[in-house]
């Protein structure tokens, strides 16, 4: 069935509109989207939205992640294979992170990374002919953000909520972060790593996080003010 920009689509659709863009100028196909011969076919459920200048892709609901070049993720440390550790990333199978992946390591320095440990890491290579491969350092070479995440709290989350919060847009970390100090990761394979100075305080940025996946703006603020109003009262 023939579809336009904001509207809920199937698998099998397939929209004119990218198709007339794509004469005049580059288009950017991304997931839910699949070019055959000279039509853009849908590939999931969801609602296909459009970025200027030509960007586009399907919003869809899901919890399976589908590892993709350049992408944070959160991954636990399941395996060690001799040089190699072995990270579940939540994908169909794991993923490898060699020990020269992190910043400094040598063959004599090798990183203290231990079976269980959770790791904030970028995916470098993402085909669905080979293996994940993750590394824990930047082009240059540096950790910034990246490696082990000590102590905290992992949970998992939809897919579209990682996308929302990650949205400049989102007031959610903006109005956390004025109520009470916490550290947060998002990893877009659906796992949020969260760090506060008490157990009641991790729980209640957690349970903010669940809690703004189905609601607008200005619900996300009311929400914020309610759970920092409750926990004013048990903080001394």
């Amino acid at each position: 069935m023939k579809i336009s920009i904001g509207d809920v689509a199937l698998p099998g659709d397939y929209c004119e509109e990218i198709c007339e863009v794509a004469e005049k100028s580059k288009v950017i196909i991304g997931p839910g989207l699949r070019k055959e011969a000279d039509r853009v076919y849908i590939t999931k459920p969801g609602v296909l939205k459009k970025r200027s200048p030509c960007t586009y892709w399907v919003d869809s609901y899901q919890k399976r992640y589908v590892p993709s070049r350049g992408e944070n993720i959160i991954g636990v440390v399941v395996q060690k294979a001799g040089d190699i550790f072995r990270v579940d990333v939540g994908g169909s199978i794991t993923a490898a992170l060699s020990y020269l992946s992190f910043e400094g390591a040598t063959k004599k320095n090798r990183p203290e990374v231990q079976v269980g440990d959770v790791v904030y890491a970028k995916m470098l290579v993402a085909s669905k002919d080979m293996e994940p491969e993750l590394v824990c350092v930047d082009s240059h070479g540096k950790k910034g953000r990246l490696g082990v995440l000590t102590d905290g709290f992992v949970f998992k989350c939809s897919l579209n909520l990682i996308r929302k919060i990650l949205n400049p847009s989102c007031p959610l970390l903006e109005s956390l972060k004025n109520e009470w100090p916490f550290e947060v990761a998002a990893g877009m394979n659906g796992r949020i790593w969260i760090k506060a100075n008490s157990m009641r305080e991790t729980i209640a940025v957690g349970n903010a996080i669940l809690g703004a996946e189905y609601l607008n703006d200005e619900e996300i603020k009311t929400m914020c003010n309610n759970i920092a109003a409750i926990l004013a009262g048990h903080v001394s």
